[in-house]
């Protein structure tokens, strides 16, 4: 039985990161969804809660018909040397990582994980989506629906417009 780790920030949960669920969910048997730096929130980097963004991937997920996932907070702890432990801590066991993030594959690697690396879709991160919505530029069609309305239900657009 195999199940999965995919962490992320999702700042904001977008189509990156469900495609690449879907992927985790018919690859393995569960799939743990690790929401990282969970304990921040209305910052640049980090402008969503974790509850907010728990109901963002929850709700995309339902209604992709995807259910062997749970998802789990994970502190972040600015420490890399601790990092792997951190995660092994907090979450119920896992064997293989799915990442598109270098140090996250570099440290998992070496913690003699199997990693697979995602397949990073162009113009869709977090960043890039956080930069469009300040920039008044289109970005609707980079994130679920569940996302979007998610984002305008809690006036997340002007939150990031607003976030130094």
């Amino acid at each position: 039985m195999t199940t999965a780790l995919f962490l992320g920030r999702f700042q904001p949960f977008h189509n990156a990161h469900l495609e690449d669920i879907k992927t985790a969910s018919k690859e393995n048997n569960n799939v743990i969804i690790a929401i990282g730096s969970s304990q921040y929130s209305d910052t640049k980097e980090n402008p969503f809660s974790y509850e907010e963004r728990k109901e963002m991937i929850t709700i995309s997920l339902k209604k992709e018909n995807i259910s062997n996932y749970e998802i789990f907070p994970v502190t972040d702890i600015q420490d890399d040397q601790r990092w792997v432990n951190h995660v092994e801590t907090s979450l119920p066991p896992f064997n293989i990582i799915y990442t598109g993030n270098k140090l996250t594959e570099e440290l998992f690697t070496k913690a003699n994980y199997k990693v697979i690396k995602v397949k990073m879709i162009e113009n869709i991160n977090g960043t890039t989506i956080r930069d469009k919505i300040k920039n008044n530029e289109e970005w609707e069609s980079l994130v679920p629906e569940a996302s979007l309305n998610i984002i305008k239900k809690i006036n997340g657009i002007e939150r990031i417009k607003n976030l130094n």
